[in-house]
Parts: structure tokens; C-alpha cells; sequence
């Protein structure tokens, strides 16, 4: 099952990357702030990551400040691999230490993106 983290991280501004395991990359949302249950929280598609953020805390290349994990689990996806060029909803079952539920990233009508979580059954 592929798996998910969520990094705290402080550069430039605090922001949460959300980072989902698809094949040899990680897909990567910039969060404004970390999932709430019942909120649209913005969303903004970032550049693939390395597999190696799934386990990192510390420094961040290029003096790029820091991250720290928020949470970390595993997913499944109900739309195939996740991507930012997606034409719908994308449907996520998280099972991680802090969210176990449901995550949907949708586009919104002006083109930007949103992440909205409910707990329940992932």
C-alpha cells in the first residue's frame, strides 16, 4: 500500500507539504494549514518530491528551512495514481497516526486547489 506523510515546514512561510507515494516520486500538495476535519483547507500542487522525505526530519538543501513530520501513514486512492492534472476529485482513504479517514482534493471553480478531510473509516 503506498504511503503518505505530511511535513511541517517552515520555509518560506510555515506551510504543510502533503506527500503521496506514487511509484518512484512523491506527489505534493502545499498546504495552507494542516487537515481539520469538515474544512477546506488550500491546497497548492508543488513538484515532485523524493521517496526520501516519507522518512525525514531535519534540514532542508539550500538553506530552505526545515521539516517535521505532522503525520505519516499509508492511502489508497478510489481514482488511480493522484495528480495535479487530474480533471475531477480525488478520493483518498488516509490511515495515519493523526488522520484516519477520508481526504478529498478537489479543484475549485476559479482553478485552485482544496484538500477537505473527514474522519471515519479509511
Amino acid at each position: 500500500m503506498p504511503r503518505y506523510v505530511i511535513l511541517e515546514h517552515d520555509f518560506p512561510t510555515l506551510h504543510w507539504d502533503l506527500l503521496l507515494e506514487a511509484g518512484a516520486v512523491l506527489r505534493a500538495w502545499r498546504l495552507a494549514e494542516p487537515p481539520q476535519r469538515g474544512r477546506a483547507v488550500p491546497a497548492e500542487p508543488s513538484f515532485d518530491h523524493r521517496l526520501v522525505y516519507l522518512d525525514y526530519e531535519g534540514p532542508v538543501s539550500g538553506n530552505r528551512g526545515h521539516v517535521r513530520r505532522w503525520d505519516q501513514g499509508t492511502y489508497t486512492s478510489g481514482d488511480g495514481e493522484v495528480s495535479a492534472d487530474a480533471a475531477g476529485p480525488q478520493h483518498l482513504a488516509l490511515t495515519g497516526q493523526r488522520l484516519r479517514g477520508q481526504a478529498v482534493l478537489t479543484r475549485t471553480a476559479q482553478g485552485s486547489w482544496q484538500l477537505v478531510y473527514e474522519e471515519g473509516q479509511s
